[in-house]
């Protein structure tokens, strides 16, 4: 995608084909700031702060952060720790675990002496292969919509769709998932306007959706959290589409801290609840989300404290609960499959379950009635 008018993916190699370059997401929307990454350790701390998040991003990040590490130690030993602690930086979003599992499948079999090039062809490779997943996304979820978009634009009125999080191209390699359907109707003339959650605690909805809408020209309005049910009461959101980091072979989707809420008021006020995902972020391993997606909780801090723009057009961080007061801090929640309208994947649209699933993958039917 675009930013001032320079194409931009979210990881990229530098010029020496070696180091590793990000946008530093932290930084957004007040500062666009790209960061090198020259070893694996730099890649963790990247996943770990959330200079890279989403879980397709994750994985791509990851698969890099192998191909450092292979240029620092490329024995068995080395692998395997560089895999582990690559592993651990994050739990929820499965796509790290695909990635590294991609990446050890490649390298494990092969002498020393050829596996940082291999690394770094297997690394660009499922950077790659997001892109074109992404861009699969974006047709696929656009022929969803389009024939309510036309119906609304033709009496005047706006496609409005919610969206909660960031799911757009900075969490993915390019494009995104379920911000993909709505760039390639708007690409195309379709009237669309997106309503943006703030998602808190970090805000990925106010900071990152609205600017990379904003970069594309896409018409939205950002709203509180608690806003998007009283919006559907009042007739006003026309579709719900989401991400997700994990979702179950059976259609039970983990997403961003409050996708779960806005799912129940979509089913509540029968508006359509859509999500966007690679296959990579299908874990069929899983048939409960509820019970078995490992949910991770972060600082409290993000949660007390608050960072923007002060009247001086500094960025400065505020404390936003009182003093001795504790906070928790979810990341994710997991939305059942029954609040689920329908999964688009690079493959099609499927029905929230695992027939549905299984039906454009079948490679992994064997996975499911194990």
């Amino acid at each position: 995608m675009n930013v001032g008018g320079t194409a931009y993916r979210t990881i990229w190699l530098g010029d020496d084909g070696r180091t590793v370059e990000i946008i530093d997401q932290t930084r957004l929307p007040h500062e666009f700031v790209t960061v090198e990454l020259r070893t694996s350790d730099d890649a963790v701390t990247a996943i770990k702060t959330m200079q890279v998040r989403g879980a397709p991003l994750i994985g791509a990040t990851a698969a890099y952060g192998l191909a450092l590490a292979m240029t620092a130690d490329a024995t068995d030993a080395g692998l395997k720790s560089a895999a582990k602690t690559l592993l651990d930086s994050r739990p929820t979003a499965v796509n790290l675990r695909w990635a590294l599992d991609t990446m050890a499948r490649v390298l494990a079999d092969l002498p020393e002496e050829s596996r940082v090039d291999a690394a770094y062809e297997a690394a660009a490779k499922i950077a790659d292969d997001d892109v074109e997943s992404c861009r699969a996304i974006g047709k696929h979820g656009a022929k969803v919509f389009n024939d309510l978009a036309v119906d609304l634009n033709k009496s005047g009125s706006d496609l409005n769709i919610l969206t909660h999080c960031n799911a757009g191209w900075l969490a993915t390699v390019d494009y995104g998932t379920a911000l993909a359907p709505i760039y390639t109707l708007h690409d195309s003339g379709v009237r669309v306007h997106v309503w943006v959650d703030e998602t808190r605690p970090r805000n990925q909805g106010a900071s990152l959706t609205a600017w990379e809408l904003g970069q594309h020209g896409v018409p939205h309005t950002v709203i509180v959290d608690n806003a998007g049910g009283h919006l559907m009461q009042h007739g006003r959101v026309d579709a719900c589409i989401t991400g997700s980091d994990r979702t179950t072979g059976t259609g039970d989707v983990c997403n961003k801290i409050g996708t779960y809420l806005k799912a129940l008021a979509a089913h509540d006020n029968n508006i359509p609840f859509y999500v966007a995902l690679p296959q990579s972020t299908i874990d069929w391993s899983i048939t409960d989300g509820v019970r078995d997606i490992p949910i991770e909780e972060r600082n409290s801090r993000e949660v007390t404290h608050i960072a923007g723009l002060n009247e001086d057009g500094e960025i400065a961080t505020v404390q936003v609960t009182p003093l001795g007061s504790k906070a928790a801090n979810a990341a994710f929640d997991v939305t059942p499959a029954r609040l689920v309208t329908g999964i688009i994947t690079e493959r099609g649209v499927a029905d929230p379950n695992g027939a549905g699933l299984v039906a454009l993958y079948p490679e992994h039917a064997q996975e499911m009635s194990e």
